[in-house]
């Protein structure tokens, strides 16, 4: 099947995908759509919201929509990297036997990753680097694809770790997931209160996912689509050449190259899920802001005059 084939069946198949997520999924389907550009570019995500907002929910149904394995992981201050990785115990032969934690699915929902000890967050971001875990001096491949949803209450920080920068920087993409309006709400309550279940039925298969992966990174890119994604990246740098003003009053640290890879390769899928064969910086400028959102940091006079990342992002186009 050649590629422009592919392209076409694609566009196709992410309609009824987004339908089928809507059975369950009222609204938000601008995180929606950020999550399955995740998946399909091959990175992972940060989801940023209140308690609530049916997080689990969502990433269940889209794991069971794109047909793959999904663990959700509570993570709590006493979580140890090996209630996470697997253990080794020993078998009625006095064998050492490796025993699968649950760092060992498609996706996983790393629920309130802020609230574990580095060590334990540390041991989760090496697999969601490497695609490997090691134990016990052995080394374990994880099934592809692999795809890391972290969430993080932006409320309570009391009794917190917050991620480092240079951890935050593994996720391609952070999305803020707001309340929802009145009439999403209403259909929300009406919907969860009825004893009517709705069945996702699964439309991909893993290895179908992976070929999308692939099939992205085929994506052909014109050289000014590229400078153009490298050039809005190395504008929220404070101490660039061509940095606007308000980067330099409001922002301590900008977007480091991880940013611009990310970039291009988020316009590819969005390019392809809307039919296109080759991003233009209108696709690099829809991506933007999901993917410089957790790599801009502000300094305190932003701060203290209420100066959002959004809004520092939009001042880049």
């Amino acid at each position: 099947m050649s590629d422009v084939t592919a392209v076409e069946n694609l566009v196709d198949k992410h309609r009824l995908l987004k339908k089928e997520i809507a059975k369950v999924i009222v609204g938000q389907e601008e995180v929606v759509d950020q999550i399955l550009l995740s998946i399909f570019s091959g990175g992972h995500a940060l989801l940023i919201g209140v308690p609530g907002l049916a997080k689990t929910l969502m990433v269940n149904t889209i794991a069971q929509a794109l047909g793959l394995n999904f663990k959700r992981i509570q993570f709590t201050p006493d979580l140890m990297p090996s209630d996470i990785l697997g253990s080794e115990i020993l078998d009625e032969n006095r064998h050492f036997k490796f025993i699968k934690g649950p760092v060992f699915s498609n996706i996983i929902l790393a629920d309130e990753i802020n609230r574990t000890p580095p060590k334990t967050q540390a041991a989760l971001l090496e697999a969601m680097q490497e695609r490997s875990v090691t134990v016990a001096g052995n080394h374990y491949k994880l099934s592809l694809p692999y795809f890391v949803l972290a969430t993080q209450n932006p409320i309570e920080q009391e009794g917190t770790y917050p991620l480092p920068e240079a951890q935050l920087d593994r996720f391609m993409f952070a999305i803020n997931l707001d309340y929802p309006s009145f009439q999403e709400e209403v259909d929300v309550v009406k919907t969860t209160t009825s004893n009517i279940e709705q069945t996702v039925n699964p439309l991909f298969s893993a290895s179908e996912i992976l070929e999308i992966q692939q099939l992205v990174r085929r994506v052909p890119v014109a050289d000014n689509v590229i400078e153009y994604a490298v050039g809005l990246v190395g504008k929220s740098r404070p101490n660039g050449e061509d940095t606007p003003d308000l980067i330099k009053n409001y922002v301590d640290w900008g977007a480091g190259p991880r940013a611009s890879q990310n970039l291009v390769l988020a316009a590819k899928a969005h390019a392809i899920l809307n039919g296109k064969f080759s991003p233009d910086i209108e696709n690099i400028q829809s991506v933007a802001t999901g993917i410089l959102r957790h790599r801009i940091i502000r300094n305190y006079k932003a701060e203290a005059e209420g100066i959002t990342e959004d809004q520092i992002i939009k001042s880049l186009f």
